[in-house]
Order: C-alpha cells, then structure tokens, then sequence
C-alpha cells in the first residue's frame, strides 16, 4: 500500500507567510489601521481571512470591503507577491521522493485553483501533485465546500484510506480535519501560526521542515529504502 500525503499549500509547501503579511498590512494602513509584525501575524491569522481582519480591529463595513469585488483588495496586494515565494525547505524533495515512490500527493487549499496551478507549473511541480482541491473562483472563495468536506468527498470517491493518509498542514484546521477523518496530522512550524498555537491542537507529529517528514513516513512503513 502506497501512502497518500495531503499538502496544504499556503504557508504549508509555499513559503509565502511573508507575502500574506505584508498583504494584510496593505489592507491595515488602507482603513489607517496600524501595521503587524510576523509574531502577531501568527497569533491572530485564521481562516476565513475575516476573522483575522476583524481581530485585528477592523469592523464589519471594512472587512466587507475588502470582500467586495471578489476580494481585488486582497488579490491585487498578493498574488505579484506570491509569484516570487519559493516552496519550503525541503518541499521538493518530499514531492519528487512521492513521486518516484508512485505515492499520490494531494493539495488540499482555500486559496483558488487557477492562481494554484500557476504558481504550480512556475515552480515546475505540476507533475507531481496528483490533485488540486481548492475553490472554483474568487466568487466561491470561503463560501462553497470546505477544506474537510472536499477532501472527505475525495477520499470516499477514490477509496482512500485514512489509516496511510497524512495531512501537513500550517494551521490547526489541518489537525482537526485529521481528528475528523482519521487521518495522521503533520503541522509545520514557521507558516501562517506560531508553534504555540499548532502544538495546542494536538498534531501527531509537529516539524520545523519538510526534510522532517520522511523519517516520520519511514516509521508508518513507507519509503523505507528512501
């Protein structure tokens, strides 16, 4: 049996934590709100980004806003940022390793799928990523199926089995689509939530980079030879 390895993609395989936070201080200093350093950022993101919004102190009109518009705000600021983040330390090998091993890797996001793929074919790993769950448009965007739900359809259409699929992810939402769906939960460090708050949830497994996952796979049984 081979294992299935579900990447989350922002701040998870992209190390783009840094162009999400200077994004939220574009949208900051537009409402004349004061500006955030890394360790806030981390503290407070959540998802939908709203909630990280209105944490920091901007009102409802304003959060609605920057949702106008299929959120050109937010997009405009982020995605020529995010053109230029590489993947994480050791993301591609992890990735190239699956794909030699003829394991699948699933990407499994709220960012949307067109922008994905971009960014996908622009770091050459297009061929190794087995599937892209992520939503339609910006006019779907935080308002259609969720993260857990998309991949609890996926892995019950392709007969999937939770005890050999690992879920790395950035935040606690990972973790608990793990509890969810049985899966084996893998948070990294250094995304879009401080440690502090990833080991709250309770992973299985928690690593500073993506080198640190195969020994973790290795003790499941899997790329033993590796």
């Amino acid at each position: 049996m081979k294992p299935v390895l579900v990447f989350d993609w922002n701040g998870t395989l992209l190390d783009d934590s840094y162009a999400l936070l200077k994004t939220t201080n574009d949208i900051l200093t537009h409402f004349g709100h004061a500006m955030i350093d890394i360790n806030t950022f981390r503290e407070h993101c959540d998802v939908p980004l709203s909630l990280l919004y209105r944490s920091l102190g901007m009102s409802q009109d304003e959060v609605a806003l920057v949702d106008r518009d299929g959120s050109a705000l937010f997009h405009d600021s982020y995605e020529p940022l995010a053109g230029n983040a590489d993947l994480r330390e050791g993301a591609r090998r992890v990735l190239e390793l699956a794909r030699r091993e003829a394991a699948s890797s699933i990407i499994v996001s709220n960012h949307i799928v067109a922008p994905l793929r971009s960014q996908l074919r622009r770091l050459g790993i297009n061929e190794h990523i087995t599937d892209v769950l992520a939503f339609e448009s910006r006019a779907t965007q935080f308002k259609s199926m969720s993260k857990g739900e998309r991949l609890r359809l996926y892995m019950k259409e392709n007969d999937l089995k939770p005890a050999s699929t690992f879920i790395i992810g950035d935040m606690p939402v990972e973790t608990d689509i793990a509890r969810n769906l049985g899966l084996i939960s893998v948070s990294i460090t250094g995304g879009f939530v401080s440690e502090s708050r990833l080991r709250a949830a309770n992973p299985d497994y928690t690593i500073d980079n993506h080198h640190e996952l195969l020994p973790i796979l290795q003790r499941h049984g899997f790329f033993r030879d590796a």
